[in-house]
């Protein structure tokens, strides 16, 4: 079938929940994708930072195969070496003691609201004290949690009523937070670098004042590194950036180099609130995507991954804010590592559709801010076809 058939069919039977591109990918290598009528693009999108090692990494489909061929799934009523293996992975390099396993971004965070909530009321006996505080331009996932915890209103409308018990404040002021403190907060909940809100960097001493702000006042301190752990930033995770460690964080996206899967992460003092029956998760974890994750991890710590996402970010840095003294339409650059923004003075759907005609997968988030998340395995060839392209573009504008 072609492009135009399947799209025909897509319009028969899928659920219009996404404003879907008239594209339709069959084939991925590395960074670039083939669609059904064989017409190339390179993917500065990723899967939405989802595939960080390139689309089809040999170590990720070896793991999936031979998973595949001797166990893919059985309960969580049983120990499952893989997942084992990976929380072990996980924990050893970061901050935490325990992992749960679930399926998405949005489930992970789902879990850590729960367990915040029940550390809270375990440890400080008073049951109105469950108010978890996010940042407005957060996105922490599409479920009716997650959507009350995120700050943005185009993702919160039709569905009220809302989740009880989330205050949203500015992100990147500790000031606002410290006065939306209140005797029934419990926790508070922050992106290390905002990806969906318009990749939003915070000031240097931030997460320091906010990590003080949760110690004065006795609250958990989450992080949703969904879209920005794993390598993505040039550290395994953002928080590295900060000088601050949370006491739950939570993991999705390129953790299983394009398998679905997600986890939270906690320190054992508060992964001790879930105890068996209080949370769980069918397919969580199960032997098929934590070999995936198991293969995923190994290859961004063994193969370089982190430098070479430091070094690619710095490159690609370097090249879009050349193409900024070039074009006033480009009014700013941000990001760290390979998570980029570009601020634009005009809306930017009309950009990312001309690159489609001419071969590049971009995305733009925030109604004007291109936002790139590249493999970290693009190559500086790669960097420079984007940047072509992107010039052409703007040349237009």
């Amino acid at each position: 079938m072609n492009g135009a058939q399947w799209i025909e069919k897509s319009d028969k039977y899928i659920m219009k929940t996404y404003g879907r591109y008239p594209i339709v990918p069959v084939r991925g290598e590395g960074s670039i994708l083939w669609d059904a009528d064989g017409k190339r693009y390179l993917d500065f999108l990723a899967g939405v930072a989802v595939n960080s090692l390139g689309h089809c990494h040999p170590a990720v489909v070896k793991a999936l195969q031979e998973q595949a061929a001797t166990l893919i799934h059985c309960s969580n009523y049983y120990q499952i070496p893989n997942q084992i293996e990976l929380a072990e992975l996980l924990c050893t390099h970061s901050f935490a003691d325990k992992a749960f396993f679930c399926n998405s971004g949005a489930e992970a965070n789902e879990a850590a609201i729960k367990l915040a909530r029940k550390y809270s009321r375990d440890t400080f006996g008073n049951p109105e004290r469950y108010g978890i505080i996010t940042a407005t331009d957060s996105f922490h996932g599409r479920t009716m949690a997650t959507v009350s915890a995120t700050g943005q209103a185009k993702v919160q409308k039709f569905f009220d009523p809302l989740l009880h018990g989330f205050q949203h404040v500015p992100f990147n002021d500790a000031a606002a937070l410290a006065s939306a403190v209140t005797d029934t907060t419990c926790a508070v909940m922050l992106e290390p670098i905002q990806g969906e809100g318009g990749v939003n960097v915070p000031d240097s001493g931030y997460f320091q004042t906010v990590r003080e702000i949760c110690d004065r006042n006795n609250l958990l301190l989450i992080f949703d590194e969904v879209q920005v752990g794993m390598g993505r930033t040039g550290k395994l995770f953002a928080y590295e950036h900060f000088g601050v460690t949370p006491d739950i964080m939570t993991l999705a996206k390129a953790l299983a180099g394009g398998a679905p899967i997600g986890t939270m992460l906690a320190r054992d003092e508060v992964a001790a609130a879930f105890t068996p029956g209080t949370h769980g998760s069918t397919f969580g974890g199960n032997p098929l995507v934590t070999a995936a994750g198991i293969a995923a991890v190994r290859t961004i710590l063994q193969d370089g991954l982190l430098n070479r996402a430091e070094e690619m970010g710095e490159y690609l840095l370097g090249e879009l804010e050349g193409l900024k003294k070039r074009f006033s339409v480009i009014t700013d650059i941000r990001g760290i590592g390979l998570m980029i923004g570009m601020g634009l003075t005009v809306p930017g759907a009309d950009i990312v559709a001309k690159g489609h005609e001419r071969g590049l997968l971009l995305n733009v988030t925030h109604d004007s801010v291109l936002r790139f998340v590249p493999p970290l395995v693009v190559t500086k060839q790669e960097v420079d076809e984007m940047i072509s392209i992107l010039a052409g573009i703007f040349e237009e504008l």
